[in-house]
């Protein structure tokens, strides 16, 4: 079962801006509690979707100027990537349905 990628400053451009897949970044900290809620749901989705889609997650504290980059200013902060470029964002813990919804989408548009 594929793990979602553990993202830093350094493999952030490669991983997920030059990806050819659509990309799904989780910005969480260890300290909030609601990213301990979504964690294992980016888990599972990483699992899910290893063939299609590329999940990873990006600690705010240890990346902060990524996280500034982003615009990041709560967490958990999903962003949904494509061709190097966010097209969708999800803020806060929802269920597994709402994030899939969200990626398959950027899946199915050409």
């Amino acid at each position: 079962m594929a793990n979602a990628i553990e993202l830093t400053a350094d493999n952030f451009e490669e991983v997920v801006l030059k990806s050819d897949k659509p990309v799904l970044v989780d910005f969480w900290a260890e300290w909030c509690g609601p990213c301990r809620m979504v964690g294992p749901v980016v888990e599972e989705i990483a699992g899910e979707y290893a063939d299609s889609a590329v999940v990873g997650k990006l600690d705010v504290d240890a990346n902060q100027a990524l996280s500034i980059e982003y615009g990041i200013r709560s967490i958990p902060a999903l962003l949904f990537f494509k061709d190097g470029k966010v097209v969708d964002s999800q803020i806060g813990a929802v269920p597994k349905g709402v994030l899939v919804n969200k990626l398959e989408a950027q899946m199915t548009e050409a």
